[in-house]
């Protein structure tokens, strides 16, 4: 009898174990089944059409699978965001600004990320990393064409949220193409990841409550094409502009405004400003829509750099003529970070010919930079500490101004930045030049201090950059722009475009009053003309 009862208890309790672990497995595949499945995949550049130089495949430093995360703080291996889906990364690339890019470096970096996307197909959603200033040889609509071609692959059952900066430009396709969209809503970009998270957590909340892509997009394109060195969100009335967006995303039936301000230097139909605002209630998504583009042309005339701006000799002047160190002056034209080739010598020409910086006792100046590959082989031959001579700027753009002789002391060598990767600092007179063996822009103190460079004790600091990112701008005394010569020129009448769309604010500033009424661009995928 207690032998039976002993075998009744053991069945008993295999038989609680193996319901138990049947439990266990049913409810942990449903987990698995029921989180979303999402890609990730992105490209990003600021292209300018106005300059000479090219960019390729290496500029980008494409990341694929799981290295892609890296890029994401709200996406790390603890975060919440990790939990809520299954993951898919492709192919993440992104270059600093450059010249336009080429069609082979597209379409390599393109079809690797189709290829990716194509092997775990179907998805749920896909976040799509941009910039939105992308300019590719024989292409009209970078962009555009780059999303409808991940919609071939992906299909329209999938949900796309893009995240974007807001200065690149909204085409009515990928407009239609996007499901959610937004843009940063400071520049400088200091809520840059705050707003790719917003992307990210939008897509993951319309999925996880059931009620998929947004009912309504409303597009509305804003004939104002302007520099981002007067729209600052520092100072109105870019500051005032971008208040309300925030306050517009919240208003019921809407999940997301943004106002593009576009890219000034890149000469396509599709540069201009842009609004767009997603939401679920049609009324209040057009009415949003058009309160921010009315706004944005309201303020037209009341844009106005962020800095005073003026010549070279004027701002040379200024500065050496100042008690305030250091003192900055934006070498604007050549702007590496909005899509200059980074090389024009034009304005380290002129600083070199002042007699001020001769002697070794003058005005501590420091310029940076300028790309010298022949002074980069010579110094690390020679080493620090010895005189060099050699050629340096204007191997790309050498429409201002021809190469410059160098010839001075070596002061620092330093090897391994990912976009220098050498980096020299020779002297000339009171002058430390920063020459790079491939562009870069120096927008942190480190970047200096590493070159034993101070940027603090020195009078003088010129950089190829146009607004002060925040660092640098806490660091300064002083400051003023110089209207210098290049292909990010911020005087936009010399440009010559042909291709834009007139007339368009401020090249035309007796145009009359655009219509700004919201145009509904339909749900990804339908037919349905609203």
């Amino acid at each position: 009898m207690k032998k039976n009862i002993k075998n009744i208890v053991l069945i008993s309790f295999s038989i609680i174990a193996t319901i138990s672990l049947l439990i266990y497995n049913i409810s942990g595949k449903k987990s698995i089944d029921t989180i979303p499945k999402i890609a990730i995949a992105g490209l990003g550049i600021e292209s300018s059409t106005f300059s000479p130089a090219v960019t390729n495949e290496e500029a980008f430093h494409a990341k694929i699978g799981n290295e892609i995360f890296e890029r994401y703080p709200f996406l790390s291996v603890v975060s919440n965001n990790r939990k809520r889906a299954n993951w898919f990364p492709t192919l993440v690339g992104k270059s600093l600004p450059g010249g336009i890019v080429t069609k082979e470096a597209y379409e390599s970096l393109l079809n690797q990320t189709l290829n990716l996307l194509k092997k775990n197909l179907p998805y749920d959603g896909l976040f799509l990393d941009l910039h939105g200033a992308m300019s590719v040889q024989g292409l009209n609509d970078a962009e555009g064409d780059y999303i409808k071609r991940i919609r071939d692959v992906i299909g329209y059952e999938t949900i796309i949220s893009t995240s974007m900066d807001l200065h690149g430009n909204v085409s009515e396709k990928l407009a239609e193409e996007s499901d959610l969209i937004t843009c940063y809503r400071m520049a400088p970009h200091e809520d840059a990841m705050e707003s790719k998270q917003r992307a990210l957590e939008n897509l993951l909340t319309r999925i996880e409550n059931g009620k998929g892509k947004p009912l309504f997009k409303a597009w509305i394109p804003v004939p104002i094409l302007l520099p981002g060195e007067q729209t600052s969100t520092r100072i109105n009335p870019g500051k005032k502009l971008y208040s309300q967006v925030e306050p517009a995303s919240k208003i019921k039936g809407v999940l997301d405004a943004a106002i593009w301000i576009g890219y000034a230097w890149a000469d396509e139909s599709r540069n201009h400003a842009a609004i767009v605002v997603t939401g679920d209630d049609e009324n209040n998504v057009k009415l949003s829509a058009e309160k921010l583009a009315n706004s944005f042309w309201q303020y037209r005339n009341e844009f106005n750099f962020v800095a005073p701006t003026t010549t070279l000799k004027k701002s040379l002047k200024q500065a050496i003529n100042s008690s305030k160190t250091p003192f900055f002056i934006s070498d604007m034209g050549d702007n590496p970070t909005a899509g200059g080739a980074g090389d024009v010598t034009w304005t380290l020409k002129k600083l070199l010919e002042r007699v001020e910086f001769k002697s070794i006792d003058g005005p501590s100046l420091i310029y940076a930079s300028i790309p010298g590959p022949e002074l980069i082989v010579e110094a690390l031959k020679i080493g620090e500490g010895k005189e060099i001579e050699a050629y340096v700027g204007a191997q790309v753009d050498n429409r201002y101004s021809p190469p410059i002789l160098l010839k001075g002391i070596i002061n620092k060598i330093k090897q391994g930045d990912i976009y220098a990767e050498t980096e020299v600092v020779v002297q000339v007179g009171s002058i430390n030049v920063i020459v790079t063996n491939k562009r870069k822009p120096y927008h942190k103190e480190k970047d200096f201090s590493d070159l034993n460079l101070n940027l603090r004790e020195t009078d003088i600091v010129v950089v190829k950059i146009g607004y002060l990112v925040p660092e640098l701008y806490e660091i300064q005394k002083d400051w003023v722009m110089a209207l210098t010569p290049g292909g990010v020129d911020q005087d936009l009448k010399r440009l010559g475009y042909e291709n834009i769309k007139r007339p368009m604010f401020p090249l035309d500033k007796k145009m009359k009053d655009p219509d700004l009424k919201a145009r509904l661009i339909p749900v990804s995928g339908s037919s349905k003309k609203l």
